[in-house]
Order: structure tokens, then sequence, then C-alpha cells
């Protein structure tokens, strides 16, 4: 019979995958990265940041929709946007800015960080910066003072009738906006409308009577967004066929408009048994936008999309050490980790969200089901399943040998959501976090980008 955790692997799942494969020693690499030598130099729990998966995904991207606009004869260009708001860090936005890629916002302090890049060069006079996301007075004033600094190709997407009464009250020259459409959510959803955006129906109505003889202003964009994300489902199609009788029926009253923003994002892999057929995704978005447009005899759109999660999320990885095993009844083995899952991967106990969980090392051992348990005293600090298999599996625990465990495709998100260098529950600190990246000959090389906090850096954010 075979027991040990490597069969168990390679009965549920194709592997070794390109991104996750066994050294001679059988441990786990990670795009050839040997994370049992990261644990030797850098400890656990430990952080780490990929960038050369960013460029990655952001090329593939690229090459989907350039497939399948040759394959529709689709006669407009494609735009590739990150949403910083998934990873705000320097080294991200940077590696990002590499790839021809344009930048959408969705606060103030966003356009604080983009008049940075472009101080330093990494954002030019060609890079779109859509604006997105319900604006507060001090959101308004920097997209105000960003347009008024000349740069042209800054859209605001107007959110709410409000909006653009504001913005034009503080803009000097002539500016370009975009409107977003209040897309209408899955039935099993807690709401059926989004808050964010102007309803299906109001959208003409707003532009005949607030932008059309509007001189100062020009409707280039049309913003759709679905929160699930792009997925094959019958409710995506019929909200993306919604978005695009009103682009041709905006188009015929607007000549200006020629670009249509497809929110919502690609999925990651949160399992090795992902299976997602991005090529025919992209294929479809094209031929309905084309047939949409061939019968109401108007011009292609240009297409933006607005990755986030999938530009960076594949690029990040977390690393815990089993301290503990501990047997409750006949039934629960916990492993408690030497860190939290509600400190460090927030999404995994907030909206119960899975990732790619193996373990670094003792994949040749025999193989048990197990609850994963953080540091705090929160009950809900523990990882009980993965993406697709009821329960968590695992080597088993040797008290004498150190069990190591990875949750990779954690890089969107975690931080800001988890209030990354603040408070932490229990004042469980947050690890430390490296940054590895891939010279032009191919070898990694990484550098920490912050050390794990320690007791004065909370004692000094608790005022003592």
């Amino acid at each position: 019979m075979n027991t040990k955790y490597l069969d168990f692997i390679q009965k549920n799942y194709d592997f070794p995958q390109k991104e996750f494969r066994l050294n001679a020693q059988n441990t786990l690499l990670f795009h050839d990265i040997d994370l049992m030598q990261l644990i030797k130099e850098y400890g656990t729990p430990l952080r780490f940041t990929y960038l050369p998966a960013i460029a990655q995904n952001i090329h593939r991207a690229k090459q989907w929709f350039k497939n399948a606009m040759l394959k529709h004869n689709y006669q407009a260009n494609y735009h590739y946007a990150y949403c910083t708001k998934s990873a705000h860090f320097k080294h991200i936005l940077h590696e990002v800015l590499k790839h021809d890629t344009h930048i959408e916002s969705s606060s103030a302090f966003d356009i604080n960080i983009i008049q940075n890049l472009k101080k330093e060069g990494k954002i030019n006079e060609d890079t779109f910066i859509i604006c997105n996301g319900f604006k507060r007075n001090q959101y308004i004033l920097n997209i105000q003072e960003f347009i008024n600094s000349g740069h042209k190709n800054c859209i605001p997407v107007i959110d709410n009738f409000k909006e653009l009464q504001l913005l034009q009250s503080g803009i000097k020259p002539d500016f370009n906006i975009g409107i977003r459409i209040a897309g209408e959510e899955e039935p099993n959803f807690e709401f059926y409308t989004s808050r964010l955006g102007i309803g299906y129906r109001d959208i003409i109505p707003f532009y005949l009577n607030k932008v059309k003889n509007n001189k100062q202003v020009h409707l280039k964009m049309l913003h759709f967004f679905i929160d699930s994300g792009i997925k094959d489902s019958i409710h995506y199609w019929n909200e993306l066929d919604k978005c695009l009788n009103i682009y041709v029926e905006l188009k015929k009253q607007c000549a200006e408009l020629d670009s249509l923003n497809i929110g919502g994002g690609f999925p990651i892999k949160d399992s090795l048994a992902f299976n997602y057929d991005y090529q025919y995704i992209a294929d479809e978005i094209i031929r309905r936008i084309k047939s949409a447009c061939d019968m109401a005899n108007v011009a292609y759109p240009d297409i933006f999309t607005e990755f986030g999660s999938f530009t960076v999320g594949e690029a990040g990885g977390n690393i815990y050490e089993v301290l503990y095993q501990k047997q409750q009844n006949d039934r629960e083995k916990w492993l408690m980790i030497n860190s939290s899952f509600i400190t460090t991967l927030p999404d995994s106990w907030a909206i119960k969200k899975r990732f790619v969980m193996l373990p670094v090392n003792h994949w040749n051992k025999p193989y048990e089901r197990v609850l994963l348990g953080g540091l705090t005293c929160d009950s809900d600090d523990y990882y009980n399943m993965e993406r697709n298999i009821d329960g968590v599996y695992l080597p088993k625990y040797d008290k004498d040998k150190p069990l190591y465990i990875g949750f990779f495709n954690t890089g969107a998100y975690q931080e800001s959501i988890g209030g990354y260098g603040g408070l932490q529950h229990c004042l469980i600190p947050q690890p430390r976090h490296i940054v590895i990246d891939k010279d032009k000959n191919g070898k990694h090389h990484t550098q920490i980008f912050r050390e794990a906090q320690s007791h004065s850096d909370f004692l000094k954010i608790l005022g003592y």
C-alpha cells in the first residue's frame, strides 16, 4: 500500500507542476528555489515575494488577448492595467511597470504613490492612470492636482452623479473621464446591485445631461466590473452582454468613447487541481465585444483589463514551522504553526479562501489528516481543508525532525487586509519578509525587505 505523502500527492494531482517539484533530497522547490535553503538562511516564519512571477503573468495575459484579437481580426488595442490595491509595495510597482503596463488607483494615497513613481521615471506620459473608487475630498484634490500637472492620460472613472462636478471644480485643462456601470451581482450575494458605479438605465441620461455639452469633459471609457471576477458562467456572460448593449448605445451618442474597461480579474491557482482556460475566456470576451460592435455598426473599443490578484498573487508565499502536535480527541490532530493564519493570511479565515498548501520536507514519510492551528487565542485561527479535498493532509509529525509547510500564491491583499507592520491579534509579530529576483543569467538572489516585528515595534505603536 502506498502511504508516503508523495504517493498521496501523485495519486490526487498532476505532480510535479511548472512551479512545484522536488529536488534530489525530496524537498520542495518553488520556481527552482530551494525552500529548505531559504529556511536555513532566513528562518521561519518567513514571507517571500518572487518578482519574476509578476512578469510572467503580465506577459501571459498580453499574449492571450493578442491571440484572441488576431483570431477574431479585432482592430483595436489591448492595455494591461495593474490594481495597486492588491499590493502597494515599491518592489511590486517597480516590477509591474517594467512591462509596459498601466495603473488603476482606488484611493487618495494611490495618487501620492503614482506621483512618486513618475518623479522616479517609472511612469511616463503614456501611462494610463485609471482612478476608480468612491472619491472623498482628498482623492478628488489629488486627482485634480495630477491632471493639472499635465498628465493627460489620467482618467477618473465617475462613480456617482456628484463626482463629475466635484472634479471639474478644480481642474483647469480639458480632461477625460470614464463611467462605471453598477453591475448586478450573482444570485447568492447578499445584495443585488453593486454599491459602486451608476445603474444601467441612468448612464445614457447622465451622459446626455451632464457630459455631452460639457466642452471641458470628454467621455473616453466605459468601466464594467463584476466582483466575482472573470469566469465562465452564465451570470458573467449575461452581465458582459448587458454592458455591451450600453456601450454600443453610448457610442452612438458619443464619438469620443473609445475604450472598454473590463474590471474584475482572472483567477489564480488555489490548488494543484486548479483548471482554468485563460485563452478560451480571452477569446470569448473579444468575440462577444466584436459581435456586439459589428451588429451595431460601431468601431471596436480599446480593451483595458485591471488585474490585481492575477498580477501579484502567484508571486507570494509564506513558510511556517510546525511547533507541536496536539491530539485533542480520537479524530482530531492539531499541528500548531509558529505564526498565525489570522495575522498573516487573513483571507483564510475572513472569507475562507484557500491557498496552495504543501510541505517543504518529509515527502517520503507516511501522511495523515490534520488540522492546522495558529498561535492566537482566537478559535477562528485555523486552516482545515484544501480547495478540492475535504481536509488537510501532511507528512506525519515527528517531534525530533522539524516539519515545514508552505502556503503559496498568497501575494495579493494579505498584507493590506492584515495591517502590514501594525498591531496584530495577540501581538503575534509579522514575519521576516524577503524579496527574490532573478538576474540576467537566471540566477536567483534574495534580499531582506523587512525584518520580523519586534516587541519595541509594538510598544511604540501602543504608546509605551
